[in-house]
């Protein structure tokens, strides 16, 4: 794409997001739209007494629960109805819920943007989509990450494929593929009149006083549909467990204001989703349009320098769906515009004026897929994708004079990233018990960015600025990536299933652009949380994953009885994406041999292994009349993570965990006690002075209750509130000096949430 056309979209965007201005306005009222409705299927309201899909279309079953034939059938869990439900009254962050996948862990960051992890790999090693969209962040800190934009009550099902995804699911990620969809439009069925349908909830969290709602609304005939859908939660700073004191209260972070066991910039406000759907449906094809737009005041992260003081979110997602002869096609189009802003936040004071932070950023992308029917064993798909990425990362000048003084300081312009791929993917049943996935797939990336500058052209800044705008910037990147799996699932027996597969990303932006390597401005490019400065790479080379995974499920026929679950899994990487100690430029002559404290680094090019295991497992425990069932569940986790050029461990590896239900049913009551332990921490990446965590153990105890279309649940978390550092948690930068490399002390890690009670319920009609 030329500069020219370049900057004739950034005239658009900048045109529409002054119309969109307005639209959290436009959204909320739908009755002219509902109005309209009723008049073009020219019938009258009838309150269904349950939402149904039309019987003559199949593309409920498709979209909702995936046909046999699906390669979801190769995906490591499935999540959806009781197992989503019973997460959503402990968080408002939608990463969260994956927690129950044997593997999955979480990165800490704020309240609703936590960052998913798959067998020691995260962030961006993993694709990552949201109703089909693939989001991309746009923040040198990743505190609007793809996640954050969907609530968790408004999500009906996620897939995870961990490890090894089909080349379908795949495409710039090494580490899996996390899929998260919110309700399928319902149409009335024939003859029924006008289906008509909401929902509305509420919850409160005692710890940091948590609380929000959401609700929506739909109205459908035969073949329209209109929907809003809107939720706003809302919490402040929660406190850790017994025994927490931020180090130098009263002494270093200069007479802080904060309770002892208070987690500065852990809260967040005025954090809006809206959603309008519009829906087609004819014969066997769907069309959807959403129009989305979300708007978050303030988020703090208290393992990062800044704070987000603003973020402004808008997508706008068209999708098709059609059932043909020959098999089903796919298609969609869809646009994401964010405007970001960073700052301090008022649990950090940092000379008295803070330092503003601006990215803005357009993905735009299209994809189409055709699964056709060759015959009753063979699946033949094939896909073809494209995406297109601009960023541009500015901070506003501070003060009359000094460093920070007098022009913006750029730290990405004109960021240019660009995805092309396609696949083919060839399912075989063989028989009843064996099945078999092979798939190939081709992308290429393209990345590209501007000249940059300093807060001035002259002092500190001007060396690496014109060492930076000598380079040819511009770098392209060829994947192929294969994936070959085999199924064998007897009616009675062990199910196995293993899988080979190579896998390819390239380099993001801020791996591959940002430039100085004065301290203050490396320690703004972090998103990672551990307190670090991080120096850009321009000549990254693309990570490539080998994988073998093997898996087995042994059950018993009556599958609720007992069924156990064990996978074990090998990566090699390939130019894996570490770091190394920055002894070049302003990083200063102490920097490569610092055994303490935080450091100054740069993305480089290295190789790496990661090994593990995940277990699962669940039992009947047996009946007691007048009591219900009692079943015993848990699961196992473990992965080693080493960077084979160095001998040092990987960063942000979870310790083994393991998590023991006991889930108790009684008609519509369920109940459960809940324990989670966590080894020590003590393999860690010492180029990073990554800090070490003590193991713990902590009870949770949940309740559930349903009674026709009403759902409360109720909850304490930490019952015994326990102090805890979390192992993903990153370094605790949330209060005093954060701009500084020795403003904030090295050695604490974010702790964990306290003793929480908590309740929600939400009621459809």
């Amino acid at each position: 794409m030329t500069s020219l056309h370049r900057a004739a979209r950034k005239d658009a965007r900048e045109t529409n997001d002054m119309r969109l201005s307005a639209y959290s306005g436009q959204l909320t009222p739908c009755r002219a739209a509902l109005t309209a409705l009723i008049a073009f299927t020219g019938q009258t309201p009838a309150w269904a007494a349950e939402p149904v899909t039309t019987s003559a279309t199949p593309l409920a079953t498709v979209i909702v629960t995936g046909a046999p034939g699906d390669d979801a059938s190769f995906a490591g869990a499935t999540l959806d109805g009781a197992d989503l439900a019973v997460r959503r009254a402990g968080t408002s962050d939608t990463a969260h819920l994956l927690e129950d996948v044997p593997g999955v862990n979480v990165y800490g960051a704020g309240g609703i943007s936590a960052l998913p992890s798959i067998r020691g790999l995260a962030d961006e090693r993993l694709r990552v989509q949201v109703d089909g969209m693939d989001l991309m962040s746009a923040c040198p800190n990743h505190m609007n990450s793809p996640l954050s934009y969907i609530n968790p009550t408004k999500v009906d099902r996620i897939v995870v494929y961990a490890g090894i995804a089909p080349v379908s699911a795949g495409g710039d990620s090494i580490g899996g593929t996390v899929q998260v969809e919110s309700t399928s439009p319902k149409f009335a069925r024939a003859g029924e009149g006008v289906l008509a349908e909401g929902q509305i909830g509420a919850f409160y969290r005692s710890n940091g006083d948590a609380r929000g709602y959401n609700f929506g609304v739909a109205l459908a005939g035969e073949q329209v549909r209109v929907s809003h859908a809107e939720s706003n939660p809302r919490s402040g700073n929660y406190h850790a467990g017994d025994s927490f004191k931020a180090p130098g209260l009263g002494g270093l972070f200069m007479g802080n204001w904060l309770d002892g066991d208070e987690v500065g910039s852990s809260n967040f406000r005025n954090s809006r989703n809206r959603d309008l759907g519009l829906a087609l449906q004819f014969d066997d094809h769907l069309l959807q349009l959403n129009v989305s737009r979300q708007s978050v005041g303030f988020e703090g992260f208290p393992n990062q320098r800044m704070d987000m003081t603003d973020n402004r979110n808008t997508l706008v997602n068209l999708r098709y769906i059609g059932q043909y002869a020959w098999g089903e096609l796919k298609a969609r189009v869809f646009n994401q515009n964010t405007w970001h802003r960073m700052d301090m936040g008022p649990d950090r004071f940092d000379y008295g004026f803070g330092m503003p932070m601006v990215s803005r950023a357009d993905t735009r992308g299209a994809e189409i897929q055709g699964s056709v029917a060759l015959s009753a064993r063979d699946t033949l798909r094939l896909g073809i994708g494209y995406q297109t990425y601009d960023l541009d990362d500015w901070w506003p000048p501070v003060g009359m004079a000094g460093s920070m003084c007098c022009d913006d300081f750029w730290n990405v312009r004109d960021g240019e990233r660009d995805r092309i791929g396609l696949f083919g993917e060839w399912e075989a049943r063989w028989n009843p018990l064996w099945t078999t996935l092979l798939g190939v797939r081709a992308d290429r990336v393209t990345t590209g960015a501007g000249d940059v500058q300093g807060y001035s052209a002259m002092g500190m800044w001007a060396g690496d600025a014109a060492l930076f705008n000598a380079l040819d910037r511009k770098r392209t990147d060829r994947h192929v990536d294969f994936t070959a799996l085999m199924r064998h699932a007897p009616e009675a027996g062990p199910a196995l299933q293993a899988g080979f597969a190579r896998q390819t990303r390239s380099p993001s932006l801020y791996e591959r652009y940002p430039w100085s390597t004065q301290a203050m401005a490396a320690l703004m490019n972090n998103f990672v949380g551990d307190g670090n400065g991080y120096i850009g790479n321009p000549d990254l080379e693309p990570e490539v994953a080998h994988t073998l995974s093997v898996s087995g499920d042994w059950h018993a026929l009556e599958a609720d009885r007992w069924g156990v679950k064990a996978s074990v899994y090998f990566t090699y990487v390939d130019d894996y994406i570490d770091a190394r100690r920055c002894d070049f430029g302003q990083c200063g002559a102490a920097n490569p041999t610092l055994t303490g404290g935080f450091v100054l680094l740069q993305y480089a090019n290295q190789s790496a292994r990661l090994v593990g295991f995940d277990l699962s497992g669940h039992r009947l425990l047996g009946r007691l009349d007048g009591w219900g069932s009692f079943t015993a569940k848990g699961t196992l986790s473990y992965v080693r993570g080493e960077n084979r050029d160095t001998g040092d461990d990987l960063y942000n590896i979870m310790p083994l965990n393991a998590k023991l239900t006991l889930e108790q049913r009684q008609g519509r009551w369920t109940n459960a006690a809940e324990i989670i332990a966590v080894a020590a921490k003590s393999k860690l990446s010492w180029v990073r002075n990554e800090m070490p965590t003590d193991g713990y153990a902590l009870l949770n105890l949940r309740s559930g209750y349903e009674w026709k279309r009403l759902r409360v649940d109720l909850g304490v978390e930490n019952v015994f509130n326990r102090y805890y550092a979390q192992p993903l948690g990153g370094a605790y930068l949330g209060q005093g000096m954060s701009m500084s490399s020795g403003g904030i002390p090295w050695g604490t890690v974010v702790p964990g949430r306290g003793r929480s009670f908590d309740v929600a319920f939400n009621l459809r009609f």
